[in-house]
């Protein structure tokens, strides 16, 4: 088939749980380090710099781990504390960065009172707002990711509460900021790939990759002792994408894993579809069945295709919203990893 490519990807159904900054926490990104007394009325932190590290901006509280707020019992997921940011609060940290280098934040939020809560996340010039809307994972807490490119080596990043609630207090929890340098996706190297993901078997020895970060194995920092993984939010654009190469078209989130908590096929990341069917364009469709055992297995498939134009869209969408079978809370989906391109022109 002249012209043609082939598009292989591995599938997994799963829904059980399975400064100049290296990456990890910004400056005291978790929150342990705790404000003086003298800074405290209540559970309000008073004067711009009673967070340390930290830039304080409005109603901003310090929460302990175990706090009750009315009947509800305030969790913090790493650590004992965290921070709630009020009706139009931020914090904000400089960050000394290296100009023109990609970077992708990654932090976890909780919903207290307010439903409608979203998060404005900003590095000067660039912004984005994060929808909390939708809960993931049973324990009301999800870590979410946000790129950006620095324009600057020395930059503001501020999260900022933009909510207008009827009691002041009401807004979301934050705990766990951390930083991660991106790289800018090439087509897969065959070396670096089996370097990078331990694998060395005989299909690697076929046609180059043409497709970028096809394992997923660039994307957000992903905090160790966390086990619900990362949201990449929802209408990403690929120029900023904390998945480098990838682009998120759906009204919602999906979720990038870790080979320590979810069952993954290949090398140590992939991409859970958590949202079902939103919204999809297709030039062709292949639908890829495959029913669950909750055993971590896999399925590969493969579609073959000809290009029409010099540019294609490549999309993976679930058909379904899915419950996991052993928390009807929370929201699961396949799993898509090892993407590969490869052009069968001459055959």
């Amino acid at each position: 088939m002249r012209g043609a490519a082939l598009l292989s990807v591995l599938l997994l159904a799963t829904c059980h749980s399975a400064f100049s900054f290296i990456d990890g926490l910004v400056g005291n990104g978790n929150f342990e380090l705790s404000p003086k007394q003298s800074d405290m009325k209540g559970t309000k932190m008073v004067g711009r710099y009673a967070l340390p590290k930290w830039e304080i901006s409005g109603f901003v509280e310090y929460i302990k781990s175990g706090q009750k707020q009315g009947d509800m019992l305030l969790v913090v997921p790493e650590g004992a504390y965290a921070v709630r940011l009020g009706n139009e609060a931020s914090i904000k940290q400089t960050l000394n960065l290296t100009k023109g280098m990609y970077y992708s934040i990654t932090f976890s939020a909780a919903r207290t009172c307010a439903q409608e809560e979203k998060l404005n996340i900003s590095v000067s010039p660039e912004w984005g707002v994060l929808p909390m809307q939708t809960m993931y994972s049973s324990n009301g807490w999800d870590s979410y990711a946000w790129a950006f490119k620095a324009l600057f080596s020395l930059v503001e990043f501020v999260i900022h509460n933009p909510g207008v609630e009827e009691d002041p207090a009401c807004g979301p929890l934050i705990d766990s900021v951390a930083i991660r340098s991106l790289y800018p996706p090439r087509p897969t190297n065959r070396d670096k790939y089996r370097k990078v993901t331990g694998l060395d078997n005989e299909q690697d020895n076929g046609p180059e990759n043409i497709l970028k970060n096809g394992g997923f194995e660039e994307g957000p920092y992903v905090f160790p002792n966390t086990t619900w993984g990362v949201l990449i939010p929802p209408n990403i654009e690929d120029k900023h994408s904390p998945l480098p190469g990838w682009m998120v078209e759906s009204l919602k989130a999906v979720k990038y894993i870790d080979v320590e908590h979810f069952s993954v096929p290949q090398g140590r990341r992939a991409v859970e579809l958590v949202a079902g069917k939103e919204s999809a364009i297709a030039q062709d469709t292949l639908k890829v069945p495959y029913e669950s055992k909750g055993k971590g297995g896999f399925k590969r498939a493969e579609l073959k295709f000809a290009a029409v134009s010099s540019r294609t869209r490549i999309v993976f969408y679930s058909t379904f919203y899915t419950m996991r079978s052993d928390d009807f809370s929370s929201l699961c989906g396949p799993v898509i990893d090892d993407i590969k391109l490869l052009s069968l022109r001459g055959t």
